[in-house]
Order: structure tokens, then sequence, then C-alpha cells
């Protein structure tokens, strides 16, 4: 693994997260590009990584560079992915892959016909004890699925002035709660489950229509430790995005679900909760406890299962890299995330299906995305076409 050379886009929240997990799994970062020169010198003098690009053509000619990730904002996914690509370069990329399901489907074709390995970051898979509950499901020890239910709540943009790129359509798509944390939810249930969802009925809401953005951009979460800004400085910026909303789910094999996505819930910093029921026993989880892990039992008494290697399944124990009684969190999932991508990459196997998601995954996510705007605007359910 440690000739293969990853280069970074993109210098915020996101970039750090990469660059850090590539230096725990020994993957080098050549060099990281930000959205100029100067913030390109200003994250690799950071980072301490060897380069600054001037552009991206000049990250993608580079010989050193095998892989890129991509963490700019949603409407560059697209093009630098395509390009990537071209260049035969493995792509990892942040979610939502691209704008639409038009993008993501040539995204998803290219990735197959390039042969390279092509990632979506749905990192919150590779919580142990969330690969622990999918072989809870897979091996039948839970019976049937029933239901599925859960959220994904945050607080960071709860007052009108919170302000970030992500809330404007143009930066992110016409979907942003869904879009941005409700994909995470989606592809960790169908990925847990092993069931497509085959319709929606979705009720968005948009909390603020209108908020005050500061002179200058603010990072991802960082509002809340910014100083205060006198009002002045802030001028109103329209908003159509949604602050969240509640969807109702059919999954194939007929069981039913609900997921309630919000950015706005006051304490809620980044709580991605689930129940799955089965016909045999149900499990619970919640990624701000993430080292727990609910059974229920009719006919017994309910059980919690620790994050410990000796107590979790033989698949499962390669991705907890700490002991019992160690905790692993966030940052551990991109680790091995990361770790499943470029393991792929070092075997060269780009036909069997990998832990990670694939292109064909962030295309899928980017569907039911459009079918909940549709569910959304037409105030009813909407069917997903499983042919795409």
């Amino acid at each position: 693994m440690s000739i293969i050379r990853a280069a970074l886009v993109g210098a915020g929240f996101m970039g750090s997260a990469h660059a850090e997990a590539l230096r725990r799994i020994g993957i080098e970062v050549a060099g990281i590009l930000g959205v100029d020169e100067a913030e390109s010198v200003s994250a690799a003098a950071r980072l301490g990584l060897p380069r600054a690009y001037r552009n991206y053509g000049e990250m993608l000619k580079d010989p050193a560079v095998h892989a890129v990730h991509i963490t700019t904002p949603n409407r560059l996914h697209f093009e630098m992915a395509r390009d990537a690509l071209k260049e035969r370069k493995h792509v990892l990329c942040e979610k939502p892959l691209a704008m639409n399901s038009r993008e993501t489907a040539l995204l998803a074709a290219l990735s197959k016909r390039t042969k390279c390995a092509a990632a979506v970051n749905y990192n919150m898979r590779f919580y142990p004890l969330c690969l622990e509950a999918r072989e809870a499901v897979s091996s039948g020890r839970i019976g049937d699925v029933l239901s599925v239910t859960g959220s994904y709540t945050q607080d960071w943009l709860l007052f009108p002035t919170d302000y970030n790129w992500r809330v404007l359509t143009e930066e992110g798509g016409a979907l942003r709660a869904v879009a941005d944390i409700g994909t995470h939810w989606l592809d960790l249930m169908q990925s847990v489950t092993g069931l497509r969802v085959t319709a929606v009925c979705a009720d968005l809401q948009t909390v603020h229509p209108v908020r005050r953005r500061p002179k200058g951009e603010v990072e991802t979460f960082s509002g809340k430790t910014a100083k205060k800004r006198a009002i002045e400085v802030l001028e109103p910026v329209p908003i159509s995005t949604e602050d969240g909303g509640g969807i109702l789910l059919r999954f194939e094999n007929g069981a039913k679900g609900a997921l309630w996505v919000s950015q706005t819930t006051a304490g809620r910093k980044n709580c991605l909760r689930f129940e799955i029921a089965g016909s045999g026993s149900a499990v619970s989880w919640n990624s701000e406890n993430p080292n727990e892990m609910w059974i229920g039992s009719r006919d017994k008494a309910n059980e919690i299962l620790l994050k410990d290697p000796g107590l979790l399944s033989e698949a499962v124990r390669p991705y907890a890299g700490y002991p019992g009684g160690h905790s692993e969190g966030y940052p551990d999932t991109f680790k091995q995330c990361f770790r499943a991508f470029y393991g792929a990459i070092e075997k060269g196997d780009f036909k069997t299906k990998p832990p990670f998601a694939t292109f064909e995954d962030g295309h899928r996510e980017v569907l039911l995305c459009e079918a909940v705007l549709k569910s959304h605007k037409k105030g009813g359910w909407v069917v997903l076409d499983q042919k795409k």
C-alpha cells in the first residue's frame, strides 16, 4: 500500500479528516488543492503536506498521484470525478456523488469502463457495531426484517444566523439535509439490511426561509465556535433547501420504514440512530454512543453488546482496530473505509462487491433524493424505478 499515493481536493473540514485517516493507514498524501493558491499553500503547511497544487489539471497530471479524494462543494463533484477517472485515477468522493442522477449514472458507467476503484464516502457503514448489525441480519439471527426506523439529527444550523455553503441550492443541490445526512442513514440501512428502498413518501421543512450570511465563508460545523458577529455584517439570503423532514419508506421485502432528518435539533450534535425489528429479535444503535448495540428479545432479557473484537462476528473483527473497552468513533470509520478502498486497489479486484459504497451505490442514493423531493412536492408516494 505504501507505493500508492493520494491527493486531496478541498481544504475544509472534510479535507482535514481525509488527510488524517490516510496517514493512519500509511497512504502517502502527495498534495492538496484548495479554492485558490493561497488556501492550497496554507492547507499544505497546516497539514504537513509536500505540495500545494495550483489547479486541478496540475494535480491530475502529477504521475505521483494514483488516487484523488474529492471533498469539495457538491456542484464540483461530477466534473472532478469524471476528469479523474478519465486520467485513470482512482476516486473517493464525498457524498452526494453529484447534483443529479444523470450525472451519477454517467459516473457509475465511467467507473466500470475505466476499471478504477470508485467510492463514495458513506463512512457510517464502518462502525464495527453497524457491521455487526449487518451480520445479524444476513445470518438470519434477527429473522425476517419487519421494520426499519430511525433518525439523523444535528443542531449546527439551528439559528437563522447559522450559515454555510451547504444551505445554497446552487452549491449543494435542491435537497440539503436529506442529501447531506439523510443519505448516510439510507445507505447504512440498505447496507445493513441488504434491502433496497422501493418507494418513499416525504414531508420536508425549511425552518429558516431566510438566513443571514456573514462576510466571507464559514467552514462546516464552525459557526458555534466562531466569534459573535455584529448584525450589521450579516446579509439576508433566501433559503429554499430543507432543514429537515420525515420520510416514510417501503423496502423490497415488504418491510416498512420511517426516517426523521434534522439539522435544527438543539443538543443533537451528530446523532444517527436506527432500530431494525426482525421476526426473531431487534437491534438498535446510536452514533453518539457507538460502542454499544442494543439487542431486543421477546422471550428473554434484552442485551447490550459492547464493541469488543472477541465478541464480534469473525467477518467484523478486522474492522475493530482496538480491544474491548477502547472506544472507537467517527475518525476510525474514515480509517476503515479508506483501508477497504486502498485494499481493493492493491488487489486490483474491481468486480467483487466491496464493503465500501461504490459509484453505483452513490447513483442510487441520488435517485432516492430525487424521489424524496418529487414526493414532497406532490404530497404522496413515489415508487423508484429499480432498473435505473
